[in-house]
């Protein structure tokens, strides 16, 4: 099993499993479409340890205990608020959410960032965003409505885990992760880590993309993470179009993505080119 490594490295380590840290510049935010920027919350009162691929440090963290955790019964997201955005049911146009629109009408496989391309900062995970492909909206701790397009599925690939070592994970898992089995097992082996443990777990930055295959309603997209010592790592993220936009599809052993693996070089990946 990998060791995720840390986007919040001192520029003297050199563990070869640790990933760069990422220089943190202002940088503007997306324009919103409704006025309200999704990106707008106090990041200040978020955890400055939050990781630069954040999934990798609860996902790979959690899965020590996928053959051994099993839970009887489904546990619940009784922390989490009655309702959010994703799961009041659709009442907006085209079975979107209330408050969600995006163009939808790029359906090109993406053979580059978007044009928009914006880099904003969850607690300290710098995440890519476009105001025309999503996140566009921002209820609680949830980023959601993403563009039904592989661009779309490409950016909730890397947002919605991102969000994941938060003290806000079951709100996000609640709305942004698929329901079944694999869920069920995500909030039990979640729910066994404390904040404090996750705090040490080390990650890196977000290198490029794959968009490995997309359908109306289902993607799977493969992440690449740079090291910083070179080295590339990959782990694929499989999404489903659900309650009007993207959401993570979990593994039935509980696991957000698949297991890190390490790769040559940039070769078939569109680069984030930050």
């Amino acid at each position: 099993m990998s060791t995720p490594p840390d986007h919040g490295r001192a520029p003297g380590d050199d563990a070869i499993s640790d990933l760069p840290a990422t220089p943190v510049t202002p940088l503007p935010a997306p324009v919103p479409r409704d006025g309200a920027d999704p990106f707008a919350a106090p990041f200040w009162k978020e955890r400055g340890w939050l990781l630069a691929a954040g999934f990798l440090a609860a996902a790979l963290a959690l899965s020590l205990l996928a053959l051994v955790t099993r839970p009887d019964t489904p546990p619940l997201l009784e922390t989490a608020s009655a309702a959010g955005p994703l799961t009041q049911g659709a009442a907006g146009s085209g079975g979107r959410p209330t408050g969600c629109a995006t163009d939808d009408g790029d359906r090109a496989d993406p053979g580059a960032p978007p044009a928009d391309l914006r880099w904003r900062t969850l607690g300290g995970t710098r995440v890519p965003v476009s105001a025309a492909a999503g996140p566009t909206e921002k209820t609680g701790p949830v980023r959601w409505c993403f563009a039904h397009t592989p661009m779309g599925a490409v950016l909730a690939a890397h947002v919605i885990p991102a969000q994941m070592t938060s003290s806000d994970w079951r709100e996000v898992t609640r709305d942004q992760v698929v329901a079944g089995f694999g869920r069920d097992l995500f909030v039990s082996q979640r729910g066994s880590f404390s904040d404090a443990r996750l705090k040490t777990r080390r990650n890196g930055s977000y290198a490029g993309f794959l968009l490995a295959d997309y359908g109306s309603d289902d993607a799977t997209v493969d992440v690449l993470i740079k090291s910083p010592d070179g080295p590339y790592f990959s782990t694929s993220v499989r999404l489903q179009w659900s309650g009007g936009d993207w959401k993570v599809l979990p593994a039935n052993d509980g696991g957000l993505h698949t297991e890190l693996t390490s790769v040559g070089g940039t070769d078939g990946y569109v680069l984030w080119k930050v």
